[in-house]
């Protein structure tokens, strides 16, 4: 079977993400975290299409390769499930500096699993790109996430409804 490593990974990062959201997403908070989901599934898969289409990324093993040459699992599912955490652990009233540092943490991590990808497996190919691309590029997207929810929700930037 070819590329099985490459499809365990896939199905573990399924698993593991839908496992996330189980356990880390309060019941009271679930129309939060869905909103989340759907904004942030909606500008990482407008982006990845972009970026993948100009060919700065591949993505030689995926779920639907008819489909487009986008990666379905992470463009689709685990970016959105882990913004919608993000956005629920939001520290909003702690300072600038701390704030900063959870959007570093959460995106590091998403980092940290994508260098491995790229450097071990064939989930991931950089022909134009640079993880610190994606670094900019998936911060962004949770602070647009966090700017969105905020917006939706009427909460100021300190989490206080208006």
């Amino acid at each position: 079977m070819a590329y099985k490593k490459e499809r365990m990974i896939l199905t573990m990062s399924w698993l593991v993400t839908a496992v996330l959201l189980l356990l880390f997403i309060p019941k009271n908070k679930i129309r939060e975290a869905h909103v989340s989901f759907l904004f942030k599934q909606v500008i990482t898969w407008l982006f990845g299409l972009v970026v993948v289409e100009k060919g700065l990324i591949k993505y030689p093993v995926r779920i639907f390769k008819k489909a487009n040459k986008a990666s379905f699992t992470f463009e689709y599912f685990v970016y959105p499930a882990l913004c919608s955490i993000f956005n629920i652990y939001f520290p909003e009233r702690k300072g600038l500096f701390h704030r900063g540092l959870y959007y570093t943490f959460h995106t590091s991590i998403i980092i940290l699993f994508e260098i491995y990808a790229v450097k071990y497996t064939k989930l991931i190919k950089y022909p134009k790109w640079r993880w610190y691309w994606s670094f900019i590029s998936i911060w962004m997207t949770y602070y647009f996430a966090r700017v969105y929810y905020c917006w939706f929700f009427q909460k100021d930037g300190e989490g206080k409804s208006i």
